[in-house]
């Protein structure tokens, strides 16, 4: 569904991403994880073109995408994501928050709205559609910031760090919404500081270091791999 190749991305002298390939298959979830200042929020705004490409390459169901002129047309070819700062319009209902998703796609008013109610149902907010945003709590705020991402109807979606900041019980609880996203037919690349949970869900995992990738393969394979352990834990582990 995704091949990027070659992709690099240099901030004058620091190279933040270099010369990074990788693929990501239909159906399935891929794991994004590294130390701090690894380069993978870097990678996720190049994709949905945040940031313009130093070189290399990404194609998104068989058209290259890099070429697009803006996010929002990223978005309208069928990439989603969520950011690590959740920043909801505080002054607009819940809906109405997620309808800016769904205005991504259609123009019309009655079916922004049918969008978004199937959105937040899917992540299990839907009592919610009234509220004010800025009244959330914070993992109701993470899950707006999905049903809005969902509302533009992607069939890839970019989640950066959605358990950042929830307590083990809503990490826990946010595991299966994610699982069934998947099963619902949309394929997730997610970035995650938490291990136990990009473990638990991953089908495969990269590894970034120092903006190269350093691994990659199964969870099994890569707690395994000595190059991950000396770059998380050091050498003397």
């Amino acid at each position: 569904m995704l091949e990027v190749k070659n992709l690099s991305k240099h901030f004058a002298g620091l190279k933040a991403v270099n010369d990074v390939s990788f693929h990501i298959d239909k159906g399935e979830i891929l794991g994004l994880i590294g130390p701090n200042g690894a380069g993978k929020t870097t990678i996720f705004n190049m994709i949905t073109k945040v940031y313009p490409l130093t070189s290399g390459e990404i194609h998104f169901n068989g058209k290259r995408i890099d070429d697009l002129k803006l996010p929002s047309d990223v978005c309208k070819a069928g990439v989603g994501r969520t950011f690590q700062l959740v920043k909801p319009f505080g002054g607009m209902s819940v809906m109405q928050n997620v309808m800016v998703g769904a205005f991504n796609t259609t123009r019309n008013t009655a079916k922004a709205k049918e969008k978004s109610l199937e959105s937040m149902e899917r992540v299990d907010i839907i009592n919610l559609k009234d509220q004010l945003a800025k009244s959330l709590t914070t993992v109701d705020r993470k899950k707006l910031e999905v049903a809005r991402a969902l509302a533009s109807d992607p069939l890839l979606l970019l989640l950066d760090e959605v358990m950042a900041g929830l307590n083990p019980s809503e990490v826990e609880a946010m595991l299966p919404l994610i699982r069934k996203l998947r099963d619902d037919g949309v394929t997730i690349f997610v970035i995650e500081h938490i291990m136990a949970v990009i473990m638990n869900i991953s089908d495969r995992i990269i590894v970034l270091h120092h903006g190269e990738k350093l691994a990659e393969g199964t969870p099994e394979e890569v707690t395994k791999n000595e190059k991950v352990i000396e770059a998380y834990l050091g050498g003397g582990h």
